[in-house]
C-alpha cells in the first residue's frame, strides 16, 4: 500500500512516497514530474518506518551532520533508467560527474539518453542527480530547478557550485 509524507526542508516542502517498505519517491515541491507514478488514492502514512529513516537522513544531510544509513530505496522505471539511477548513487558526496561520463560508464553512446533518465529520477537528493553536470562543467538540467541544484552542490562543498 502506497503511503505519503510531506516534510519541510531548506528547499521547500518535500513529498515522500513509499510502498510500505522502501522509499519510492522524493520530490521537491513544484519540480518536473512531481509525484509521477503516485496513485491518486495514496494516503498520508507519516508513521512508516521508512519515512522516519528518510527524514533522519535528510535532517542530517541538510545540517551537514554525519549521515545515518540511507533508507531502502525502490525507484520504479525502465531497466535503462534503473541502471542510470544505480550509477548516480555511486557518485560520492561533494563530487560531480557529467552525462557523458555516465554514458561511458554504462557503455552507451548517448549522453542525451542518460540525461533523460537522470531527469526522470523519482528519488531526488538521495539518488543524487544534482551531482551531474554538462560536458563543460555547467549546471544543467535539474528537475527541481538550477537554484536548488546549486544549493545542494554548495551544501556538499562541490567545486562545481563555485564555478558557475
Amino acid at each position: 500500500m502506497t503511503g505519503l509524507k510531506t516534510i519541510p526542508s531548506p528547499l521547500g516542502t518535500l513529498l515522500l512516497a513509499s510502498d510500505g517498505e522502501a522509499l519510492t519517491g522524493l520530490w521537491l515541491e513544484g519540480q518536473t514530474y512531481f509525484a509521477a507514478g503516485v496513485p491518486v488514492d495514496a494516503a498520508q502514512r507519516p508513521e512508516l518506518p521508512v519515512f522516519l529513516q528518510a527524514e533522519a537522513w535528510l535532517t542530517a544531510y541538510f545540517s551537514k551532520a554525519p549521515l545515518p544509513p540511507m533508507p531502502p530505496l525502490a525507484p520504479r522505471g525502465t531497466a535503462f533508467q534503473c541502471a542510470v539511477w544505480q550509477q548516480l548513487v555511486q557518485i560520492p558526496y561533494g563530487a560531480t560527474t557529467t552525462y557523458g561520463a555516465l554514458a561511458h560508464a554504462l557503455g552507451v553512446s548517448s549522453p542525451r539518453a542518460v540525461g533523460s533518465a537522470v531527469g526522470r529520477n523519482p528519488i531526488s537528493i538521495l539518488i543524487p542527480c544534482h551531482r551531474v553536470l554538462g560536458a563543460d562543467g555547467s549546471l544543467t538540467g535539474y528537475a527541481g530547478g538550477l537554484e536548488r541544484k546549486r544549493f545542494l552542490l554548495e551544501l556538499e562543498g562541490a567545486a562545481a557550485a563555485r564555478r558557475t
